[in-house]
Order: structure tokens, then C-alpha cells, then sequence
């Protein structure tokens, strides 16, 4: 079983912060490892459905894994549903800024600033509107089946967070999933419910410090319930694994 995981942090970030894609303690990892397969990951900081969609259709690395690929999971849309003060193109505009000394002070205002907004303005704008969320999840089950159609597609839930980053704010969380579980339903596509899995052990602080990524214990009960999922809807793609 080959799995390609189109993920944002919370498949590579570990309990004391980002590690190697291969590292076998990571969720991704975990799943493969117990459907005695191997993972490819392509995730980056912060990653909505929409940049899912931008790697699934711009990075050539993507394009070569996809034929040997049995399952793709869709491990975005936590991010989306996060508090989002700046419209994305300025907060992640940021990182251009110059000289060093500007970009650095603009960061640590934001940085000061996001929880104060998030607040004051109830948790919106999200990252990413839930209709946005679905049109870029629905553009890439799509562009997967068409290029190959007997790779399987699973997808999550949003998880949840108790982040200061964030003023512990997270209004935009049930209306993204609604959407979601709607759109999964027409689509066919499997969700994996992840708040059970890791709320209390986000909520305990028994994660990460930050509030919103998980530790160990988070990692293996994902990656297993992935992992089940999978066998579950016994999806498969029939090439996969040939030369």
C-alpha cells in the first residue's frame, strides 16, 4: 500500500516542532507503517485545500508519485478554518518584506497583534472560506480520478486547537466541517472524524506547547484510525506497484 499524503503541518510537525517527512514517529508514517506500506508526504506550513491543489497540479514530484500511488489522503482543511486577521496574500507577504529588519518587526507585530484581532473579530475572516475549501477539495478529487482513476481518496475532518497564537479562537471550525462532511458525501470520498482522536490530548496540553499540533500519542492514534479507514473502504488502485 502507497500512500501520498497532501498535507499542512500537523502531518510533520512533531511534539517539539518540524521534523524530516520520513521520520517514523509521524502520522503519515504510522498509517503506511501499519498497512505495511510506505508514505510520501508533500505538505508545508499552514497549507489550506488550496495549496493542495497548487501542488497536486504544479509540482512535477507529485505528477511522477501519482502512478504508483494506491491511496491519496487529503489531510488539509484544518488551516482553512483557522482566524485569518490579514487576507492570506499580505500575512504570508510577510516573508518577502526587506531589509531583514522590516520583515522581522512586521512578523513580531503580527505576531502580536493576530490573537488580539482574532478576537475582536470572532474568530473571521478563516484562512480559506468553506466554499473555497470545498471547490479546491472537489478540483483535486477530480484532477486524481481523472489522471488515474483506480487511485483511492480519503479525506479528514478539521482538528481542533487551544492555540494563543489564535486567543484559543475557532468559530470558523463547524461551519467548515459542514461544508466538508456535504461535499465528502456527493464526492465520495471517506472522512476520517479527527476531533475524537485528538481533542483531549490537544485540550490537556499533552501536544505540543503551541496548542495546535500534536504529540506522539496524537501521531499514532491519527495514523492508525488512517490506516483503518483505508482497509474499511477498501480502496486501492489496481496499477499501483507495477514497473
Amino acid at each position: 500500500m502507497r500512500l501520498l499524503v497532501l498535507g499542512d503541518s500537523l502531518s510533520f510537525h512533531g511534539p517539539e516542532g518540524p521534523l524530516p517527512a520520513d521520520h517514523p514517529r509521524l502520522w503519515p508514517n504510522v498509517a503506511a507503517s501499519a498497512l505495511g506500506g510506505h508514505a510520501e508526504l508533500a505538505a508545508g506550513f499552514g497549507w489550506t485545500a488550496r495549496d493542495a491543489w497548487w501542488s497536486l497540479t504544479g509540482d512535477p514530484r507529485v505528477w511522477s508519485l501519482l502512478p504508483r500511488t494506491d491511496v491519496v489522503v487529503l489531510a488539509v482543511g484544518h488551516m482553512d478554518t483557522l482566524p485569518s486577521p490579514l487576507p492570506t496574500y499580505l500575512r504570508q507577504g510577510l516573508r518577502y518584506l526587506r531589509p531583514d529588519g522590516l520583515r522581522r518587526r512586521a512578523r513580531s507585530g503580527y505576531r502580536t497583534l493576530q490573537p488580539v484581532l482574532s478576537r475582536a473579530f470572532r474568530g473571521y475572516p478563516v484562512a480559506l472560506p468553506p466554499r473555497l475549501t470545498v471547490r479546491y477539495l472537489d478540483d483535486s478529487v477530480r484532477a486524481v480520478r481523472a489522471l488515474a482513476p483506480g487511485i483511492g481518496v480519503v479525506g479528514m475532518t478539521p482538528s481542533v486547537h487551544c492555540s494563543a497564537a489564535y486567543a484559543g479562537v475557532h468559530s470558523g471550525r463547524a461551519a467548515g466541517e459542514r461544508a466538508l462532511r456535504e461535499w465528502a458525501c456527493g464526492a465520495d470520498v471517506p472522512l476520517l472524524d479527527v476531533p475524537p482522536l485528538v481533542a483531549e490530548h490537544v485540550r490537556s496540553r499533552r501536544g505540543n506547547p503551541d496548542g495546535m499540533h500534536w504529540g506522539w500519542e496524537g501521531h499514532e492514534l491519527v495514523g492508525r484510525a488512517v490506516a483503518e479507514l483505508i482497509r474499511s473502504v477498501a480502496v486501492g488502485h489496481p496499477g499501483a506497484g507495477e514497473p
